[in-house]
């Protein structure tokens, strides 16, 4: 009977660590009490991959990357989910002796061989992967599409609930219905979508989920199936299903693995019926701190020169969807103490901070923007956050209060920083008024991050870069420059996750002074450009350079 060899010596003889390294290992592990694996993991001298290759070695099976390693989708059909999740483990193909080759984080658990070999009537061929890896791969690949089609199907049967209310009540508490529902927010929320659309169409319900800022359709299903959806979801929002004629809003909970997030609904008549989009607000978004927006060290030092102030006004601007009021929670996040009384003013409130005093706008009861900022400065408040300035009045009494010892944080659509100056003049508001309460403006955009997994580096046209405006000083060689390529880790895109480019522009005595000149937007933005502000594509570009961008986005992102 042949010996296996030791862990340990197994790693020297590969050359994967040293001779005193192991010992340092053996001597931590008699501390610990930890195996000599683990020993070497935790004290740094090895990764988890490596260790799991190893181990696979020792035990004569294969180790797999799955972030590199193909996956055949028809070879993840054959387990259930369930099966998926619960061993840890998924089917990543079928071997040349037609075995289904499983992807497992313990190939020693051989009552999960056994099912799959049930299951599916085939042998299988256990590999080893990481146990981190293979759950990233589930949520990938053992998604909730073939189950949503299943039950579309068993749903599309009910199609005179379409119109008639007196069935509603009981469609959506029909288990297919529930289960739709939920399965979709599910799987939203897994693909770390942002928003759910719901659109009903002449002949079919699109379903389409925006992710990293793009909309991405995710099904069709037949249009008997809309009433009982929107009527489910309506409930669930706690809104009235019987008025169909006029938008309306609600918000809803639900738990995902653990984490409770919230779902702003909204509702909207289209010809063919209602569109339904629902905003994905993740509680941990609010508890953002500012390092983890990308500021480069420039702008968060300008910017935060304005929010340590005990007064003045502070604007983000930018688009719907641009990140203004993430922004604004991460700053709240600094200022709010204990000893400071915060209050906010938003519609909706998005996300429910602790400690700090928020109020919802009404306009039904007669609480708008302002009444509510003029109801805040009674109760004695230190700083004021005013989710959007929409009006002259609102714009008025924001202004006051930022005068009056007040530190005001709030929104502002417009396109660059400079043109928030211009923007508060033409609201009505005193030019010498706005160069005094405004102390900083950040315009701010998201572009998509390149997936790390897959970006690929290339030295791009010097042509093509000056035809952009891509700054290359006098003689500089061309950068290298990363591009998005697609892997499976990123859903073929070449892009995972979101990043923020900025422009911050103090309000110095030069700007102060346009801004009482009746200066153009175009005139304050040469100045303060002048005085160091860097524009949006400026940032862009520092971004594209560090590799965690590409050209293409910047152009897409910013005009």
């Amino acid at each position: 009977m042949r010996t296996r060899t030791r862990l340990g010596d197994l790693l020297v003889q590969q050359g994967v660590i040293t001779p005193e390294q192991l010992s340092d290992a053996l001597a931590h592990q008699q501390v610990t009490g930890e195996r000599v694996g683990q020993a070497l993991v935790s004290t740094g001298v090895l990764t988890e991959a490596q260790l799991v290759a190893t181990l696979a070695t020792q035990v004569g099976l294969s180790f797999v990357d799955l972030g590199e390693h193909p996956v055949d989708p028809s070879a993840v059909a054959r387990v259930p989910a369930a099966l998926c999740r619960r061993s840890t483990l998924l089917p990543i193909g079928l071997d040349a002796e037609r075995r289904l080759v499983v992807a497992m984080a313990d190939p020693g658990d051989v009552v999960a061989v056994d099912d799959i070999r049930s299951i599916t009537g085939l042998d299988v061929q256990p590999v080893v992967a990481t146990r981190d890896d293979l759950r990233t791969a589930i949520e990938r690949f053992c998604r909730a599409d073939a189950d949503l089609d299943d039950l579309t199907t068993a749903m599309h049967a009910d199609a005179e609930v379409e119109e008639d209310l007196s069935l509603v009540a009981a469609a959506v508490e029909d288990a297919p219905i529930v289960r739709y529902v939920n399965l979709l927010i599910d799987q939203a929320i897994t693909d770390r979508a942002s928003d759910i659309h719901i659109e009903p169409g002449e002949h079919e319900l699109r379903v389409r989920f925006r992710i990293d800022g793009v909309l991405h359709e995710v099904m069709r299903s037949p249009r008997s199936i809309q009433s009982g959806v929107t009527s489910r979801l309506k409930i669930m929002a706690d809104i009235d299903i019987a008025e169909r004629r006029k938008p309306q809003d609600g918000r809803l909970s639900v738990v995902h693995h653990g984490r409770k997030i919230d779902l702003r609904v909204a509702t909207l008549p289209t010809v063919w019926g209602e569109k339904v989009v629902m905003r994905i607000l993740d509680n941990s978004t609010a508890s953002l701190d500012l390092a983890d927006l990308g500021f480069s060290e420039s702008n968060h030092a300008r910017y935060a020169t304005s929010y340590r102030k005990p007064y003045g006004m502070l604007l983000v601007t930018g688009p719907t969807g641009s990140g203004k009021s993430t922004t604004l929670y991460a700053t709240l996040n600094i200022v709010s103490k204990p000893e400071i009384n915060v209050i906010t003013v938003e519609d909706p409130v998005e996300y429910r901070l602790p400690g700090i005093n928020q109020v919802q706008v009404n306009p039904k009861a007669g609480l708008t923007f302002a009444g509510a900022l003029r109801s805040i400065l009674r109760s004695d408040p230190d700083v004021v956050l005013l989710g959007e300035i929409r009006d002259k009045e609102t714009a008025t009494i924001a202004v006051e209060a930022a005068l009056t010892g007040h530190l005001v944080l709030s929104t502002l659509h417009t396109n660059d920083a400079p043109s928030a100056v211009t923007r508060l003049t033409e609201m009505g508001i005193e030019p010498f008024l706005v160069g005094s309460a405004l102390d900083c403006v950040l315009a701010q955009r998201l572009a998509r991050r390149l997936c790390d997994r897959c970006k690929e580096a290339y030295r791009p046209d010097e042509a093509h870069l000056q035809t952009l405006g891509f700054p290359l000083a006098p003689g500089e060689a061309v950068p290298v420059l990363h591009r998005a390529v697609g892997c499976p880790a990123c859903s073929k895109t070449g892009y995972k996750g979101r990043l923020a480019l900025h422009e911050v522009m103090s309000v110095t005595e030069e700007v102060e002074r346009l801004a009482v000149s009746h200066a153009s937007a175009s005139e304050i933005g040469r100045t303060a450009r002048a005085q160091g502000m860097g524009s949006l594509r400026d940032d862009g570009w520092g971004k594209v350079r560090a590799g965690l961008t590409s050209v293409e986005e910047i152009v897409r992102v910013v005009a």
